[in-house]
Formats: C-alpha cells, structure tokens, sequence
C-alpha cells in the first residue's frame, strides 16, 4: 500500500498572541511506513522533540559552520587577499623565480612569434603584459601568462598571410570573450570536452609544430614545396648542422637536472642546483650563444657572409599603449571590423575556448587546497589578453612548462610576474638590435624540443584495451587535427563526445533480472545508469520484454533510485504500463521512489511502493 505522505513540524502562531508567552505548538501527525501506520510522534510530544532537534541543529551549525566568503572585491582583485602578509622571505623566493622564468620566457616569446609568422618583438610584448596583469588578478603562483606553442599555432591557423593588426585584433576579441565567460561563470563549457580529446588535441599541436619548424630546422627558404624531392633538394647543409647541434645541445641539457650523485653532500647539493639552473635555462642560452656566435661572426667578415638563415630585423620594439586597430589600410585595402570578423570567422570563438582549456588544465595541476576559482582564472584570461591588445600582443594563455619552472624555482606568490615583466622590458629596451643575429635553426631547434615531449601515444594501447569509444575519439581527434587543423580537431572531439552522452541518455543500461524473497519470485528491473525522459521508451520497452519473457507469472519490481528529473514523460509511461500489466493481473512496484514523486501519480490499484526487498511480500514475512 502506499505510504502515508510524511509532514515536517511547524509553529503556528495565534493573533492574539500574549508577549513572551511561547506559541502552542501544532504537531502533524507522522507515520512509520513499516509500522502498519502506528502513530510515533503526537501533539503531546511535539514541542520536546522539536526544542531537541532545535537545539542539536544549533550546536551542529556552530561547530561545523562553513568559512565566511571573502567580499567580492577581495576574490576579484586577488592580490589583496595576500599583499597584507607579504613578507621578505616570500618576496626573495619570488625574485629568484621571476628571474628564472625571465630567462625561460624571452627565448620562448621570441620562438614562439616566429611560429606565429610574427617578428620578435609581438612575442614579447605578449610576454611581458601577461605577466604583469596576473600578478593583480591570478590565483595561482606557478601559471605565467604569455605565448604559447598552442596560441601561435591557433594564431597562424586563423591569421596566417593576413596584417599584423588582425592578429591584434584578435587578442582583443579573445580577452573580451575569455572575460564575458568568467562573468557569466561559463567555465563547465571546459567540462564537455573530455580527457582523450584534450590529449589528442595537444598530442596533435605538438605534431604541428614540429613539422612546421622542419623547413627551419633544415634550412629550407621557400614558402611552399612542390614534391617531396623538391623538399630534400633544398636542404641547406649548414643550417641543418647548426639546427641538428642545437637540437641535441638541448636535449642533452635537458638531462641535466635528472643527474644524480651516489652520495649526498652539501657539495653535491650544490652542484645539482647549479645543474639544474643550467638545465632550465636551456633555451636562453642556445639562443644566446648562437646569436652571439653569429655576431661575433658579421663583425668580423659581413652579413652576407653568414651560411645561416636569420631572424628578422626589428627597428624598435619598446611598447606603446594604442587602441587596437579596428580599422587600418593595408597594401591599398581598408579593413574595417566587419572585414576583420569575417577573416578571423571561427577563431574568434575557438581561440578563447582553447585558451581557457588550457589555462584551466594547467591552474587545476597546481593548486594546492583543490579549490580552484575558475571564473577569476578566466577573467584574468581575459584581461591578459584584453591589455595586451593596446600593447600589440598576439593571444596568450598559460603555458605548462614554464609552470613547471616556476614550480621548481620555488615561487611562493604572483609577484614573481612583476620581475618576470621586468626582464623581458629590458630585453626590449637593451637586446632589440641583436634579435636579427639570432639564427632562425636555433629557433627551430628550441620549438621542438619543447613540444617534442608533449606527444603522447600511449592512449594508443591503454584506450583501446579500455574504452573503444575513447580510443575512436582520441584517434579521429588527433587526425583531424593534423588533416584539417588543429580547431577542426578539437571540435570533433567535442562533436563526438556529445553524440555518444546523447545516445547514453537514449539508451540507458538495464538490468533484468529473476529474484526471489521467501517463497515468492519478482522480476527486477535495475537501471545501471542514470535515466532522464529521454530514457523512458527505453525502460518501458525493457518492461514489456520482461513480461513477454516470464509469461506474465510474476510482479514487476522497477528500481526507481536513478530517475533524474522526474516529469510528465515518466508519469504517462507509468500509466500506460500499469494499465497494460492490470490486464494480466500482474502489479507493477515502484521501489525508492520518492514520496514527492509518489504524489504526481495518480492512484491506481495496480501499482505498489516499497523501500527494501523485505517489504515487497509484508503478509509473508509477518506469517
């Protein structure tokens, strides 16, 4: 039968009510659903079990009561939760981070802009706002904001023989989406894109960039190569040798901070600092030396004389603020922003997406309490990369390596930006003259070794004997991604991500089984998954089967735990298969269905409700 409704205690007040005088408490009488409806709690007893209640409630909420939210203003502009104790210890660790990551950055910025198509100087324009504009908003120590592999890609993807200015342009719309997704709190769009698809997406920008910077790496100067033997034909060997060197050089030093020593000594210790600070300034000093080597070269001989391809020459590179140019000429053409929109197409929304994926995944590796704020992450995105449009940037993000370094350096605050943001002015103020000298092989050579590690084939075989629709997923994704690019890829992996939830909540497992209790046989039917409306074909299908297989012999027992959303769908199947079960005299039992979703069917003499197995057979197990 089913159970009576069960009512929660209330306080009526009189309206004459005396001052001081307690109001009489009304008490709604509660049942015991297995008590054959033996009254348990009265007007009578009512006020002292309510006081009782009232005051455990209390002593509970005391004791256990949740942390007071900091104010708005504090969880926005972050650097106020932390400025007030501040304090010299913190403040060296940060100066020697910042000073590391400095010489991690520049190098990076520089080869990262040549990925883009971009000269120098946009690199570390983006390098040095980023990191500046973090250290007010982020939440998290290691993440430095700057050019990344995955954003030169993504830029050269959508910006590629286009102006400058639209690659600045599309630093602005990115930081403005990236902001408008933290205010509107739209960081769960990161949750529908699933582990495999992020794997095969940087598995596969990795691969792009370094087959991109082959043609570099092997000295070959023509934009567009006809044949693979045109390709080997114009291999220039004296690049190639200095590309093959410096690509070795790196990886060796590379091993460097895994060197270990059998006995540990202050000595040693010593010396696996000074190792692993070689190790992580790898980059620099590869460009540094080749650069240096290169100019050492000219000044001796001339420019023409040098074998090797170089960078760019940059005039001036110290920053100015200027809006972004939403309107300019080039090459006898006025762009307006329309004109704009409809060259950048899909990036202006893939771009951020993508930013925010990967700025998120990096901020969630290294947070330490687990508590992760990822709407001021995207906000601080955003705002990165909205200031870097008025200092000419190209679209940035976190970048995992350079967190790592971070990491290793010891940084105990966002402050370490502010010395980060200082040494790559310098650079712009001091070294700006010397970037032509830096060989674009040795460049070459600094991409690949910092994405080369970043390709990861291992879902081949652990997907593929775990999952087959993440192992198809992983694989179309990586595909795509090298075949019609790296957005193309990603949204395949979404694509197929959601086709195969819809289908999950098309068709939801069911488990059908024979039980007995006592003496007596039911049919179980256990949903195995969570099933919404769009399930309930599905469960009413199994239903039926059931009763076609078991002859109709036996009570259908549908386990009604996992229903979610519980509407008018589920109500109308219900009635059509108790209607179709009281044909044959056969009872359908709902069990650990929920009082308030008992009371939006209607009565029927043909279904019952039950909490556990023992309560299916009641006059069995009081006999």
């Amino acid at each position: 039968m089913r159970w009576p409704w069960k009512r929660t205690f209330s306080i009526a007040k009189g309206r004459n009510e005396v001052a001081g005088k307690r109001p009489q408490a009304t008490v709604s009488t509660i049942y015991d659903p297995n008590g054959d409806g033996e009254v348990k709690y009265t007007a009578k007893n009512g006020d002292d079990c309510y006081e009782l209640s009232h005051s455990l409630e209390m002593d509970m909420q005391s004791r256990y009561s949740a942390p007071k939210e900091a104010h708005w203003l504090l969880r926005r502009i972050y650097i106020l939760t932390w400025i007030r104790s501040y304090d010299r210890t913190q403040a060296f660790a940060d100066l020697i981070a910042g000073i590391t990551l400095g010489l991690t950055i520049i190098p990076q910025s520089i080869a990262y802009a040549a990925l883009a198509g971009l000269s120098s100087e946009y690199g570390l324009y983006s390098a040095f706002i980023g990191s500046i504009i973090y250290v007010f908003f982020g939440t998290i120590p290691q993440v430095s904001i700057g050019p990344t592999s995955l954003m030169a890609i993504m830029t050269l993807q959508f910006c590629a023989d286009k102006p400058v200015q639209i690659v600045i342009v599309l630093a602005f719309l990115a930081g403005f989406v990236e902001l408008l997704m933290g205010v509107f709190q739209l960081g769960f769009i990161v949750s529908f894109i699933p582990a495999p698809v992020t794997k095969a997406f940087t598995s596969g920008t990795a691969v792009i960039v370094v087959l991109a910077q082959m043609k570099s790496l092997l000295g070959i100067r023509l934009k567009k190569v006809a044949s693979i033997e045109n390709y080997f034909e114009n291999i220039i060997m004296s690049d190639t040798i200095l590309g093959i060197t410096c690509l070795c050089l790196l990886l060796a030093l590379r091993r460097l901070s895994q060197v270990q020593f059998k006995q540990d000594t202050p000595l040693t210790q010593r010396l696996k600092k000074v190792l692993w600070y070689i190790s992580i300034s790898r980059n620099a000093l590869i460009v540094f030396f080749s650069g240096l080597m290169v100019y050492v070269w000219v000044h001796k001989s001339s420019l023409q004389a040098i074998p090797f391809a170089l960078s760019s020459k940059v005039s001036s590179a110290m920053p100015s603020i200027q809006l972004p140019p939403f309107a300019f000429e080039h090459e006898n053409r006025t762009y307006v922003f329309t004109d704009i929109l409809h060259e950048l197409g899909s990036g202006v929304i893939l771009v951020p997406i993508v930013a925010v994926l990967a700025n998120v995944a990096i901020a969630k590796a290294f947070v330490k309490d687990g508590k992760l704020d990822a709407s001021q992450e995207m906000l601080t995105l955003g705002l990165c990369n909205l200031a870097g449009s008025f200092f000419s940037a190209m679209p940035t993000c976190g970048a995992f390596t350079r967190s790592a370094v971070s990491q290793a350096s010891g940084v105990r605050t966002p402050m370490a930006g502010i010395y980060t943001g200082l040494i790559v002015l310098s650079a712009l103020s001091i070294l700006t003259p010397y970037f032509q000298y830096i060989p674009r092989a040795s460049l070459a050579a600094v991409l690949i070794a910092a994405v080369v590690f970043m390709i990861d084939l291992t879902p081949i075989k652990e997907l593929w004997r775990t999952n087959k629709k993440d192992f198809f997923s992983w694989t179309g994704s990586l595909v795509m991604c090298l075949i019609a690019g790296v957005e193309m890829g990603l949204l395949f992996g979404i694509v197929v991500s959601m086709i195969c939830i819809l289908l999950r909540l098309g068709n939801p497992r069911i488990e059908v089984t024979l039980k007995q209790c006592e003496s007596n046989y039911y049919v179980h039917i256990v949903p195995q998954s969570d099933i919404f409306y769009t399930g309930v074909d599905m469960l009413r299908t199994e239903i039926v089967s059931a009763c076609l297989l078991y002859r109709n012999d036996f009570p259908i027992v549908v386990q009604c735990s996992r229903f979610m959303q519980f509407d008018a769908t589920f109500v109308e199947m219900l009635n059509a298969v108790s209607k179709e079960l009281a044909k044959d005299n056969v009872v359908l039992v709902l069990q650990h269905m929920s009082l308030k979703q008992q009371q939006m069917l209607p009565v029927t003499s043909n279904i019952r409700f039950c909490n556990e197995d023992q309560e299916l057979f009641p006059h069995e197990s009081k006999q």
